[in-house]
């Protein structure tokens, strides 16, 4: 079985996200959209909320398995019996960091492979702290988050 995975923090998941999922989703046999418990992070949602919208928003597709890790995305692939990794670029930037880490990962597990998907033009600037500052300064993010999403950013940055 082709087992991916694509880690992130997605805080919150943005349409973005969801695009790289559905591009990805007819070169394997399963993807699992790992959410990363990252300490270093301060996050607008819990592990647990973020994984809880992922699923709302991922039900209808049987072949996505949502989860959480908080240890080595290496070990959580041996662990998972997945071989490829899944990265979305928007700029030169994003593919230096994220070279660097393929390479060490790649060190760490030899059999583990990385897919860079360029991310679609119309979500070229998205980022998911830039959808939660306007979130908290009320602006409109219809166009950039599931409506699930959108109403959880209203309830978190209502109070």
């Amino acid at each position: 079985m082709n087992v991916f995975v694509y880690p992130g923090s997605f805080d919150p998941v943005t349409n973005g996200h969801l695009d790289i999922i559905k591009r990805v989703l007819p070169i394997c046999d399963k993807l699992i959209v790992a959410v990363l418990n990252n300490s270093d992070k301060v996050s607008a949602f819990s592990v647990n909320e973020r994984v809880m919208m992922l699923k709302q928003v991922l039900e209808s597709e049987p072949k996505i398995e949502v989860d959480s890790f908080d240890k080595l995305l290496v070990d959580y692939m041996r662990l998972h019996e997945a071989t490829t990794v899944v990265r979305g670029l928007r700029a030169v930037s994003d593919f230096e960091n994220e070279f660097m880490f393929a390479l060490l990962n790649k060190n760490q597990y030899p059999e583990m492979e990385t897919i860079f998907m360029l991310t679609n033009q119309k979500y070229l600037y998205l980022s998911s702290r830039m959808v939660k500052e306007l979130a908290m300064y009320g602006g409109n993010i219809d166009e950039y988050v599931p409506a699930i999403v959108k109403e959880a950013l209203a309830r978190r940055y209502s109070a």
